[in-house]
């Protein structure tokens, strides 16, 4: 091919020339969608930035939620193993003759609260258990659990 077949009419500069011109001369349209694309990236690392920070919070939340809930579940161990003590001489002395059977129903009271008290407190360490599994991106399926009594057996 050469130059001087180009340069005619039917040629492919001729046709080529107007293209050129008109992907040049667009009135800023790349520009804009070039601005638009770089535009939507940056609100999209943002969002994924935030996201990220989110779930690193909640899993902190969990952790320390965690850690109070252990100190809790100790001193409320110390709390029941003492109510119970509590409760074992005051029946001593009630076969005694010392005390009073409304003061065992007293002992016995609060040697049941402290054990719901645990209880509860073993139900709030669960529940945080599962959260930080969550917030982790773990996770189970229906399929995968135990049957629904098993569930309320253990």
């Amino acid at each position: 091919m050469s130059l001087r077949k180009g340069c005619h009419p039917g040629g492919t500069s001729s046709s080529l020339g107007p293209q050129l011109l008109a992907t040049v001369f667009d009135g800023g349209r790349r520009r804009a969608a070039v601005a638009q694309a770089e535009a939507n990236y940056d609100a999209t690392v943002a969002a994924y930035r935030e996201s990220v920070l989110d779930a690193f919070q909640a899993v902190e939340d969990n952790l320390a939620a965690l850690r109070i809930l252990a100190d809790e579940a100790t001193q409320q161990r110390a709390a029941t193993e003492a109510a119970e003590r509590s409760l074992a001489l005051t029946r001593n002395r009630y076969n005694a003759g010392i005390a009073t059977y409304l003061e065992v129903i007293t002992a016995q009271n609060a040697a049941y609260v402290n054990e719901r008290n645990a209880v509860d407190l073993r139900v709030r360490q669960m529940i945080a258990s599962v959260n930080l599994i969550r917030a982790l991106g773990g996770g189970w399926q229906a399929g995968e659990l135990p049957a629904g009594g098993a569930v309320a057996s253990r």
